[in-house]
């Protein structure tokens, strides 16, 4: 069930790029950066009716780092990057997390992580295909965009917050607002919003949104912040995938291995995992050196 529901997040994140082709082409991506954050966070808030579950500075560094600077980050990458080394760069999340863990927590990375990461990354390059033309500024917002969530998820996994739900709402809610004087100074007043785009948002803003940023940060908490980055790698596959399904891509044979590639890194964490839960022995936590 815990898998399951960690799932859910890479899946729906990765339903972005084919909601946005079908029904919000039209819409400023600014913009969507605040109608993806802040209806959802308000509606979970009223939902549960409870206070912030972190202290005020707590919860603004989760939610900067989280939401705010990490949608401002990928808009910037958006512009100057092609999707596929945009989505080979933020497939960097594992290492970086094990990175700052070693960095800052004295941890050193587990070599069985360590090697799935890698395979799962060499993975997303096959699939993305990404070519040689690198623009520095953009791949500079890319990487730094990484780096806000692999710091946030770790202070998540480090604070331990009861009410996940809660703090799901008010990241949304508080990077929300945040977002809203950007999107205004890049791209002038809201538009309104048609008809047409209605599905998608609602898409967007309940299903991509709302569950996705919750199942995400629950799983943190259940799963370790490293397990969980790595079943990310099924956010680019998933957006390929419905690419394939509803915009008529198609694949070439080495795009498929490295989907074969990204299954085999998610099949062998979860083989690892179900061998330590059926061994008697307890593995040790690392100890900081």
């Amino acid at each position: 069930m815990h898998y399951f529901i960690a799932i859910l997040a890479p899946i729906f994140w990765g339903s972005t790029y084919s909601a946005v082709a079908l029904f919000l082409g039209d819409l400023s991506p600014y913009w969507m950066a605040v109608w993806r954050a802040l209806p959802a966070g308000l509606l979970m808030l009223m939902i549960s009716r409870r206070g912030l579950p972190l202290s005020l500075p707590r919860m603004l560094a989760v939610s900067f780092f989280n939401i705010a600077a990490f949608f401002l980050l990928l808009f910037i990458a958006a512009y100057r990057l092609p999707g596929a080394i945009a989505g080979t760069l933020g497939a960097t999340l594992p290492l970086v997390l094990m990175l700052l863990q070693w960095l800052t927590e004295g941890k050193r990375p587990q070599p069985k992580l360590l090697g799935l990461a890698i395979l799962g990354l060499f993975g997303v390059v096959l699939l993305l295909n990404p070519s040689s033309n690198i623009d520095w500024i953009g791949a500079g917002a890319m990487l730094l965009a990484t780096f806000f969530v692999a710091q946030s998820t770790l202070w998540m996994k480090r604070w331990e917050a009861k009410d996940i739900f809660g703090l799901t709402a008010w990241q949304l809610v508080l990077g929300g607002i945040m977002l809203i004087p950007f999107a205004w100074l890049f791209a002038g007043p809201p538009q309104a919003i048609t008809m047409e785009a209605v599905p998608g948002l609602a898409w967007v803003i309940l299903l991509n949104t709302a569950i996705g940023y919750w199942a995400y940060i629950r799983s943190i908490t259940v799963l370790g912040p490293n397990r969980q980055s790595i079943i990310m790698f099924l956010n680019p596959l998933t957006a390929v995938t419905l690419g394939v399904l509803w915009i008529n891509e198609t694949l070439q044979p080495l795009q498929w291995l490295g989907i074969a590639m990204i299954l085999a890194s998610l099949v062998l964490m979860k083989l690892t995992d179900k061998r330590k839960s059926q061994s008697p022995k307890q593995a040790v936590a690392a100890t900081p050196r």
